[in-house]
């Protein structure tokens, strides 16, 4: 992380230096904290000559204003009052932070008038902040302004946000910083390089989750062939670096309840195989654990938090590489499940992975729906962009509640079509099925083809192939490795499965 923000909430603070944040709405003659930051009026006159309209996360810069004890004044706007969302206040506070420069001291006043902001709006503001200020320089030895904010090193920036539920938002921001610790330990995991984050190394950062209260389990090589993994041990076999699979689960509900199921697609690197991708842009397979990185970010958030649920998170954790001990296309394996499958194409590798992961997940948890998370198809960012996450599915009441939560989240879902037409296009000739469908439909094939290893399970496939990495840049993601899917599927459990 670039920038650091010591976040506290308080009812009231005086300025004394560093910079002085204050929030309008666009029907407000004026802004939160204008008594205290512009004694002299200065923000009123700034606004008119700059034709400020309060615009959702726009921003009024006004540097040494007179009259004010503060530096620098920043105004952020908020749009309507009746039209914010809580997503709104997410924005918002990534904006404010996308401001900070060359400052330890911030102060900002949050309580917008004609606004009643809540505790829960307050936080979501902070983890705005927090999100936002995430960036990924590990190996930069030399560091830029922007790459910290302005500062020099890594130092931390004091941030007062003033508000009359302070008491509140304090509590509630513990929830936020949680959320926001997740969603970058995802982050880091996209961007880490892969000759660094290989199946092993990745195996072992999900085994630190046990500090939070996690149980993992970490099954090598000689455990998956015993079980009979021929699926995902097939994508493996080409790699000197040997795959793993990470058993992750946290015990936050009633003893005995049933758990709720996450699966991840981890493929540390992904070269095609032995139907090798093309060279421009294979750099970015490093993020082909995209759905693994979720999944793992997910559970730190909801054990931070203490979610009140059963959770388990499954990852598999391989590289596909083009060995001569690859496999290769027509080659033809046994899963766990008993299915054989024919391998069309060894650059379709993920499915092989969460076929057997979701096998196994279902057989030993049995849990009350399973959803899995990868970054399956190129055909998905034909057809949706990088804006949304396809969704597929057996279930229309987890659809709907997935669908709620990225409303909420705006870590959006568009649910797409599947049937018996599309399921027929990955039979075999010479196996139980093939790991391929044609050009044709291929984002809706791939989740046929997961499909054939859920059972009566409910089920949603997440593919995240165009929202997990390399998505669009706003006000809380500056960063290639977006972290999707860990706020989308905290809100899912938080709103639906905690008793």
């Amino acid at each position: 992380m670039s920038a650091k923000f010591e976040i506290s909430f308080e009812k009231s603070a005086e300025i004394a230096g560093g910079y002085a944040i204050l929030l309008k709405t666009k029907d407000a003659d004026t802004a939160a904290g204008v008594s205290a930051a512009d004694p002299s009026g200065v923000v009123a006159k700034a606004a008119k000559i700059a034709g400020f309209t309060a615009k959702l996360a726009t921003a009024l810069d006004i540097v040494a204003p007179e009259g004010s004890a503060a530096e620098r004044i920043f105004v952020i706007g908020l749009g309507k009052s009746a039209d914010l969302a809580s997503f709104d206040w997410l924005k918002a506070g990534g904006a404010a932070a996308s401001k900070i420069k060359n400052t330890t001291d911030v102060t900002i006043f949050i309580d917008a008038p004609g606004v009643d902001v809540t505790p829960a709006q307050a936080a979501d503001f902070g983890l705005g902040m927090q999100l936002r200020a995430y960036g990924f320089d590990t190996y930069k030895t030399k560091k830029s302004d922007d790459d910290n904010n302005g500062k020099a090193g890594n130092g931390a920036v004091t941030v007062r946000i003033v508000t009359a539920t302070a008491k509140e938002a304090s509590k509630a921001f513990e929830t936020a910083q949680a959320v926001a610790n997740g969603v970058n330990l995802a982050r880091d995991l996209v961007n880490e390089p892969a000759n660094i984050l290989g199946p092993v190394e990745f195996a072992a950062k999900a085994k630190e989750l046990e500090k939070l209260g996690v149980e993992v389990e970490i099954l090598t090589e000689k455990e998956m062939t015993k079980l009979g993994m021929g699926a995902l041990l097939g994508v493996a076999q080409g790699s000197v670096r040997p795959p793993r699979l990470a058993i992750m689960q946290w015990k936050g509900g009633k003893s005995g309840e049933q758990p709720v199921a996450f699966i991840g697609k981890g493929v540390v690197f992904d070269t095609g195989g032995i139907s090798i991708k093309p060279a421009g842009g294979m750099e970015d397979m490093k993020g082909d654990m995209g759905g693994a990185a979720a999944v793992t970010g997910l559970m730190h958030v909801l054990a931070a938090r203490k979610a009140k649920a059963n959770v388990v998170g499954i990852i598999g954790l391989v590289e596909n590489m083009p060995d001569g001990n690859a496999q290769r296309p027509g080659d033809i394996v046994t899963s766990m499940s008993g299915q054989t499958i024919e391998v069309i194409n060894t650059d379709a590798e993920g499915r092989l992975v969460l076929g057997d992961a979701i096998w196994y997940c279902n057989d030993r948890f049995k849990p009350k729906f399973m959803i899995d998370l990868a970054t399956l198809t190129g055909a998905i960012l034909v057809a949706l962009g990088n804006i949304q996450a396809g969704l597929f599915s057996n279930d229309d009441q987890l659809s709907e509640q997935l669908t709620a939560a990225g409303i909420e989240t705006h870590e959006r879902l568009w649910r797409m079509p599947m049937g018996k037409e599309y399921d027929k296009m990955i039979d075999s000739k010479f196996a139980d099925m093939k790991n391929t469908g044609g050009r044709h439909a291929g984002s809706i094939t791939a989740a046929h083809f997961i499909k054939r290893f859920v059972g009566d399970t409910p089920w949603a496939h997440l593919d995240i192939a165009g929202t997990a990495m390399g998505s669009p840049l706003d006000e809380i993601n500056q960063s290639w490795g977006s972290g999707y899917g860990v706020r989308l599927l905290d809100q899912l459990v938080r709103a639906n499965y905690e008793s």
